[in-house]
């Protein structure tokens, strides 16, 4: 069964209790609620954390975005080794204190890309979207000399030191993909844009521990068909974004969670076809009223809607 899951503050404030309200079993810890780019946790740390979700009956399944790991990895450049060898530390101290999966990324240089911050959706509620032609009106980065196949080069890497760390520690990698899903990014590239690129990830290390975060709004701005891509990577998804993009990788808009293309109560049989038991969190919810969209696509109230959206899709998913 899936596990229904939000981002919630490492320590307790009222989300906790509206998740303990709704039934949420798991939490995710990521910097957009914590309040800063912290990403060299200690063991205590982790520790304190996870100690204070189980005193109110609340798993830590991920820690993501917040993980350390660097553009020197991602890049290739010297001082890697020292940092991945930080990065093995944190897998060993997560699967410690018992925390099952880690979500991270390979948008070096330029990571969650958005363009617009207040588009207008139902009711007045706000949404984010993203225009590569405005993107791409800025200069390219500088400093930045970078291949396809040097990055490539380096996440091959990257996988084969850490992969055999995770399984020992048995805690699982989830990468997410590109986002936006395109080729670059003000002259930057990305690699994990498309089916075919993950195919090649995953053929990396062939092990369940490096896997996938399916992150429905990405795949969709791919042009994929969801529920079978949801079946084409089965037990390699490792950790699921709940969300839908209207458009495509070039110009999207995100959506609520029951007015986008996609069909989110065929995903969620897909999920379950596949025996999907791993966490899964809405993602990139809109702003809604009485909200100030300080932080966009991470308000309270869009969440709570698609929590219990998902949740009734659940029902259909063991009902039908």
């Amino acid at each position: 069964m899936v596990r229904l899951s939000l981002i919630l503050p490492p320590e307790p404030d009222s989300r906790w209790q509206l998740a303990k309200q709704m039934g949420v079993t798991d939490a995710v810890i990521h910097p957009l609620e914590i309040g800063d780019d912290q990403t060299d946790w200690t063991y205590d740390e982790l520790n304190g954390i996870v100690n204070w979700f189980e005193e109110v009956g609340i798993d830590v399944s991920v820690i993501e975005g917040s993980v350390p790991l660097t553009d020197r990895i991602r890049f290739g450049r010297d001082g890697r080794d020292e940092d991945i060898e930080r990065f093995k530390r944190f897998l060993r101290d997560c699967g410690t204190v018992g925390i099952p999966v880690v979500c991270y990324d390979w948008m070096a240089g330029i990571r969650w890309a958005r363009t617009e911050a207040h588009v207008e959706s139902r009711g007045g509620s706000y949404v984010t979207g993203f225009d590569d032609r405005k993107m791409s009106s800025r200069s390219e980065t500088e400093g930045v000399d970078m291949t396809h196949e040097q990055l490539w080069n380096a996440l091959e890497y990257f996988l084969h030191e850490v992969v055999p760390v995770a399984e020992e520690a048995d805690v699982k990698l989830g990468l997410h993909p590109a986002d936006p899903p395109l080729d670059s990014v003000r002259g930057i590239p990305r690699l994990a844009r498309s089916v075919d690129a993950y195919d090649r990830i995953l053929d990396i290390v062939d092990s369940e521990y490096n896997g996938v975060t399916f992150c429905q709004g990405n795949f969709a701005a791919m042009g994929v068909d969801i529920p079978e891509t949801i079946r084409h990577f089965g037990d390699r998804i490792n950790f699921v974004h709940f969300r839908d993009v209207k458009g495509d990788a070039n110009r999207f808009v995100e959506t609520w969670h029951d007015d986008g293309p996609t069909d989110m109560l065929a995903a969620m049989r897909a999920y379950e076809e596949i025996g999907y038991e791993g966490p899964m969190r809405p993602d990139h919810v809109p702003t809604m009223a009485g909200e100030d969209n300080s932080n966009p696509g991470y308000h309270t109230k869009g969440r709570l809607f698609a929590i219990g959206y998902m949740r009734g899709l659940l029902e259909q998913t063991t009902t039908a």
